[in-house]
């Protein structure tokens, strides 16, 4: 019983520092623009693809290749 309590008083803080961190950042909501605001042009459905979808995806596939290339040559020289 003593852990389902536990449990419990942990969920409750997460929900209540979840809420809490959401009401403070409303004003990172709001549509009214600020003095000074200058957002500067939209990306298009392209560049946006490109780079949050391609760019990770192509860097991923670098760096594995790098480590498999490491492990391969280093595996030869036993």
């Amino acid at each position: 019983m003593n852990k389902v309590k536990k449990n419990a008083l942990r969920a409750g803080t997460v929900t209540a520092g979840t809420a809490l961190m959401l009401l403070m950042s409303s004003p990172a909501f709001a549509s009214v623009r600020d003095d000074g605001d200058d957002p500067g042009p939209g990306l298009s459905v392209l560049s946006t693809l490109g780079l949050y979808v391609a760019a990770p995806i192509v860097l991923f596939l670098v760096i594995a290749g790098l480590v498999m290339v490491g492990d391969k040559s280093r595996k030869q020289a036993k």
